[in-house]
């Protein structure tokens, strides 16, 4: 793939030192390290290795990536791995999209929370499907999923909410058969959404009177109980948002499907048009014009300060699974899926298609296709001279 014209990395090394300077007052280590990883990343700065293709021989240097999971171009390599690890757990059978958004008037408290509010939007979600999903006047199965956390919207703004994948069907109570969702219907929305606000308001309940909320700045006058009290209410004025796809495929469509989701950053380097004169112009999707594109341009700083806004809590788990793909269950629930599944052995041999084809090399010789092998290591000294000119000089 062709390195995009402009990249996350070119706008950091640009402003990221001014952005340090001018905002000591928000700025903290989290944020320094994620900057300096993603200026320095595939760059002589962390070494590199020379490969060589074993058919024709063709040999070409590559630098380290820096792996950071908040970095544009660390992400493709990863998600290839999670997807392959999934392969074996995809269930002969179609899959729904279920997507949890919290209400913009809790994205500030969100912010200052993140930790706490990112796992209750988790576990209020999860106990949401798994109930609804139990209950027999809608389906009256065990359900497993998995669920994605993102922390975005396409113009960059904090928008909380998390993307759940979950196999249109589930285990029957004593577990001796599979009941199936309707084609074109799984759950019903609307009651997704109203046990999902209830969950989750009474959980920021419990949370605030144990301590564990935290207010700053504007958020100050919500420390008293009268205040929080007053602004849950609002909470109740509208419906919460919960979104449903019908059931989009089997397991030969899940895997491309999953990979648009499942490691995602708050921007990919290809959505970058330009940066001129201290500002950053970007690509996004209107989804409330038909998903029009259109072009915003913001400035510098702002960018790299919305970009920030999206880094997750140290070691915060931002994929999880739930109910029968749960860690302590999935062993024992999972095969017995497969087998009330008729033919899942062939189905999912034959589902095993675009990622195992792929699943030896991760770069492929440029001249001939073959498979490019590492033939020796490179240290930072050993790669300062043929490192990438610096943006200064290249500009």
């Amino acid at each position: 793939m062709n390195r995009p014209p402009l990249e996350v990395a070119d706008i950091v090394r640009c402003a990221g030192g001014p952005l340090l300077e001018r905002s000591r007052r928000w700025i903290n280590w989290q944020h320094q390290k994620v900057l300096l990883a993603i200026t320095r990343c595939r760059t002589a700065a962390l070494g590199g290795h020379r490969d060589q293709c074993s058919d024709c021989g063709h040999s070409a240097i590559s630098y380290n990536s820096c792996r950071n999971r908040h970095c544009p171009k660390c992400q493709g390599n990863a998600c290839l791995r999670w997807l392959q690890a999934r392969q074996r757990e995809l269930l002969p059978t179609s899959y729904v999209h279920v997507v949890f958004t919290l209400p913009r008037e809790l994205a500030p408290l969100a912010l200052q929370n993140k930790r706490l509010l990112y796992n209750l939007l988790f576990r209020t979600s999860a106990e949401t499907l798994l109930e609804i999903a139990r209950d027999p006047r809608h389906l009256g199965a065990e359900i497993g999923f998995f669920s994605v956390l993102h922390t975005w919207d396409q113009r960059l703004q904090h928008h909380p909410h998390v993307h759940c994948v979950v196999a249109a069907g589930g285990l029957a109570p004593d577990h001796t058969r599979w009941i199936s969702s309707r084609r074109s219907f799984f759950l019903p929305v609307k009651v997704l959404g109203r046990v999902f606000r209830g969950k989750f308001v009474a959980a920021l309940q419990t949370a605030f009177h144990s301590g564990a909320l935290q207010f700053h700045g504007h958020l100050l006058p919500l420390r008293e109980p009268r205040a929080f009290a007053s602004w849950l209410r609002l909470l109740f004025r509208h419906d919460w948002v919960v979104y449903s796809k019908p059931p989009f495929g089997g397991p030969e469509h899940v895997l491309r499907y999953l990979g648009a989701y499942t490691h995602r950053v708050a921007i990919s380097n290809h959505r970058l048009v330009a940066l001129a004169d201290g500002n950053v112009t970007f690509r996004w999707r209107d989804s409330a014009h038909g998903n029009k594109k259109r072009l915003m341009t913001l400035l510098v700083h702002e960018f790299l300060r919305r970009f920030l806004l999206h880094l997750l809590p140290r070691g915060f788990v931002r994929i999880r699974n739930f109910g029968f793909l749960a860690n302590r269950q999935r062993a024992m629930l999972l095969p017995l899926c497969f087998r009330l599944l008729q033919n899942a052995a062939e189905i999912s041999a034959a589902s095993v298609s675009p990622v195992a084809a792929h699943s030896h090399s991760l770069w492929n010789c440029p001249v001939c296709g073959g498979t490019m092998h590492i033939v020796e290591r490179l240290s930072p000294t050993q790669l300062l001279l043929r490192s990438p000119p610096l943006y200064a000089y290249a500009a």
